[in-house]
């Protein structure tokens, strides 16, 4: 089952921040690839941002920027895309694109059930060593990119 996250939405409830930076960004996706490789779930998360699409896929993880509209309007196109919507969950806390995506035939799963499923962040050194290892690989491929590097 392919999940749809709604970044911005995500930023503001687990980092607590109503205009994130680039590092509460980067902070996230690097959290949710962390949860994400230890499984077989995928994930596309959406920003939304300065014009110009930007794609990047970090594992089990793809990185979204669209080129026009919002992140709330990707997720419904893919939404719209799919052929199988009623596989996807859009994961929001927001309710207006939580009604729109299940008129679209997809589940809702709110952040706090999304982090509970995929377990908690470890904390400590060993964590941060754990993930530097194995991102590095990952986060130079998508820094080497111009697009990114905004």
């Amino acid at each position: 089952m392919p999940y749809l996250l709604d970044g911005n939405n995500l930023i503001g409830i687990v980092r607590r921040s109503a205009r994130p930076s680039e590092e509460d960004r980067s902070a996230l996706i690097a959290e949710i690839a962390a949860r994400l490789r230890v499984t077989r779930a995928r994930a596309t998360i959406f920003f939304d941002g300065p014009a110009g699409e930007r794609t990047a896929s970090l594992g089990n993880l793809t990185v979204r920027v669209p080129s026009s509209g919002t992140a709330d309007d990707a997720i419904l196109r893919e939404l719209g895309r799919a052929g199988k919507p009623r596989e996807a969950i859009v994961v929001t806390a927001d309710r207006e694109l939580g009604r729109r995506a299940r008129d679209a035939g997809a589940k809702v799963c709110p952040p706090q059930e999304f982090f509970e499923r995929f377990g908690t962040v470890r904390g400590g050194s060993e964590a941060r060593a754990d993930a530097a290892s194995v991102d590095v690989e990952e986060w130079t491929k998508y820094f080497q990119d111009e697009g990114n590097r905004k």
